[in-house]
């Protein structure tokens, strides 16, 4: 085509400039067909055609240079009528290759090639003979990471890829005649990615590489691995920046004061490079994950949960407006959303507002249930507590605050705490069948088919928790998984604070899977009150674990005992302090948290401070001084004699 339009461009320049000369200088006419000639323009068919077009409307004045056109055609052996024939040909004969070639595009374009690719491949039928049953209902990622694995270990290796899967397949099919197609050695999975593979690759013969023997070390050498370089280059770098001092000599205060700070400031930079160094060698570690896009199954049934105060009516509105967004960006059959609701601290149990308030949030539950009846009946709740008089405080508020919130739900899921709630808004029959819990915070947005993503992940035979009751804690599989989370555009630029610190914005379209240096190394992740969580799991972990009016910064504590798994590819929305003294409030309730943290896992002294924030106060008040004093005996503290198991004993 482009050729064509070549051909057809110089024809035009070529008679465009004889018809000028034609009408300017007729005598000249001659000279320039000499010099058309001396060009030697191959006289194709369209430049014939376009040539002829164009000198055809002058008459007898341009007689004698159609004539010698013709004769040059005549000396090649064909005639124009000839050669416009030929390229009437050719013509269709392309205009059917491109449809051909478009349609084959198309063809491809819609083409599904991940179910076509696995039609024809040998390993995975192989693996769908999972006697778990489960390996089908995987998603395409989790899927192809199985083939991925069985790929890597055929590498280098006498055994095929079939053979390696078929290996996985009996030593599966053993484990489940022993244990049960329920165990999660069962699944193929626990084979080729999880504690089962040492097993496999001795079995087929598989050599080691030492990124691989790196990656398989135990807990305590893989945090010596970790600190070591941690460690090594802050002392390299702070000898480094004291050496122009005459290095290390601690005689008076100056000595220590440049020294801490020198530790300090090379710490920051030591942790930098080697969470760079862990993000290059190791790949991110993703989690497994059920395929539940066609909708979550009975036996999955979740809710989402928002955990929050009762302030005012239009903050009611807002609530409801934002639960109703996450709604329609999750519709599915077994999954509910709710409010969890107290009133804010107060000097009485009731106060003249509270009944007008607790009716604006009835309403507003009950009307968004009627809105979205066709879509099917009780898809919206509200759980609202009473405030219960807390000593310590000296206050009455709602009972250990988000904790307790979180706490009683749990128990009343599974037919206790009856009497928490004061007033339940929607149809109670089918909760006892919930499962998973989605918590949010209040600005926390939940995209589109972000929770049927989480319910899958959790969902997967790899990754549902295995309680040991000796150690008091999860040891295998996760009972929370936090998802992670950006930052809103809308809210990164609210403010000049908020552009200066807000970072990156949004759901990054290119990254999926992306590295995080603790759930690389260890396997772990934080939890950070935004995720998703077992029920029956959580409450078996941390049910009665921790002691009342003492725990403030409780999403962390609870992931060591019900054990956290962070997921890289799932994207959680929040807004980010719009000013300073906002970001300062956050940061201050987090150190008093980590403060209360470092004293909760060493054991305390007699008559030694225990950490402040009494009953989970993010209020920034000052506890009861009974609080803040240890009256117990020398027994007191934590008890960790079976396994890490942290728990307060009274005197």
């Amino acid at each position: 085509i482009a050729r064509r339009r070549e051909e057809r461009d110089a024809a035009i320049t070529w008679a465009d400039r004889m018809l000028a000369m034609a009408e300017t200088e007729p005598n000249r006419l001659i000279q320039l067909l000499a010099e058309f000639a001396y060009a030697d323009v191959p006289l194709t068919a369209p430049f014939v055609e376009e040539f002829y077009a164009r000198l055809q409307s002058q008459g007898p004045a341009m007689a004698f240079v159609q004539t010698w056109v013709e004769q040059k055609l005549l000396e090649q052996g064909v005639t124009a009528t000839e050669l416009s024939e030929a390229a009437g040909r050719t013509a269709a004969a392309n205009q059917i290759s491109i449809a051909n070639s478009i349609g084959s595009l198309r063809f491809i374009g819609i083409m599904d090639w991940r179910n076509f690719v696995e039609s024809l491949s040998v390993v995975e039928q192989t693996l769908r003979e999972d006697p778990a049953g489960m390996h089908a209902g995987q998603d395409f990622a989790t899927r192809d990471r199985y083939r991925h694995a069985i790929e890597d270990m055929a590498k280098g290796n006498t055994h095929s890829e079939s053979a390696v899967a078929r290996e996985a397949i009996a030593l599966a099919q053993a484990a489940a005649a022993r244990l049960g197609s329920s165990d999660r050695s069962a699944h193929v999975g626990y084979y080729l990615i999880d504690r089962g593979r040492p097993t496999l690759e001795r079995a087929v013969g598989c050599r080691l590489t030492w990124k691989m023997l790196a990656s398989r070390a135990s807990p305590p050498l893989r945090l010596a691995l970790y600190l070591g370089p941690v460690l090594l280059l802050t002392a390299l770098a702070t000898a480094v920046v004291l050496s122009p001092f005459g290095g290390i000599r601690l005689g008076d205060w100056r000595d220590y004061f440049f020294t801490i700070t020198g530790i300090i400031g090379a710490s920051a930079l030591a942790v930098t490079l080697v969470n760079l160094m862990v993000t290059l060698v190791l790949p991110p570690r993703a989690l497994p994950r059920l395929d539940f896009s066609q909708g979550i199954p009975a036996m999955h049934r979740s809710m989402v949960i928002v955990p929050t105060l009762l302030s005012g009516l239009q903050e009611i509105d807002d609530l409801l407006e934002a639960l109703e967004i996450r709604y329609l960006g999750n519709r599915d059959p077994n999954l509910f959303f709710a409010l969890l609701t107290d009133f804010h601290d107060a000097p009485e149990q009731t106060m003249p507002d509270d009944d007008a308030l607790l009716a604006h949030a009835r309403a507003a539950v009950e009307t968004l249930n009627a809105t979205y009846r066709e879509d099917r009946p009780g898809i919206f709740y509200l759980f609202h507590r009473p405030r219960l008089w807390n000593p310590y405080e000296r206050v009455w508020m709602g009972y250990e605050r988000k904790r307790g919130k979180l706490e009683q739900f749990n128990a009343w899921l599974r037919g206790g705490a009856q009497t928490a709630f004061s007033d339940i808004v929607g149809d109670v029959s089918t909760l006892g069948s919930i499962k998973y819990v989605i918590t949010l915070d209040t600005d926390t947005q939940l995209p589109r088919d972000a929770a049927r993503t989480l319910i899958g992940n959790l969902a997967h035979p790899l990754n549902r928790p295995v309680y040991d009751a000796d150690r008091g804690r999860v040891v295998e599989g996760y009972a929370i998984l936090q998802p992670r989370a950006s930052i809103s555009l809308t809210s990164a630029s609210q403010s000049r604070f908020s552009k200066l610190f807000a970072g990156d914005s949004g759901i990054d379209p290119y990254t999926r899977e992306i590295s995080d240096v603790y759930q690389d190394i260890f396997g772990e992740g934080s939890f950070v009150g935004k995720g998703i969580y077992d029920v029956d799991a959580f409450r078996q972990a941390v049910d009665g674990r921790f002691p009342e009016n003492l725990i403030l910064s409780h999403d962390l504590l609870e992931s060591g005992y019900a054990r956290s798994a962070l997921v890289t590819d799932v994207d959680l929305i929040e807004a980010h302090p719009a000013s300073y003294a906002m970001e300062a409030s956050r940061r201050h309730r987090w150190i008093r948290g980590d403060w209360q943290l470092a004293g909760w896992l060493l054991p305390r002294v007699p008559g030694a401070p225990v950490a402040d924030g009494a009953n989970g106060s993010k209020t920034g008040r000052q506890p009861n001084p009974r609080v803040m004093t240890a009256r117990v005996p020398d027994t007191d503290g934590l008890d960790l004699r079976k396994g890490g198991i942290a728990t307060l004993r009274n005197s």
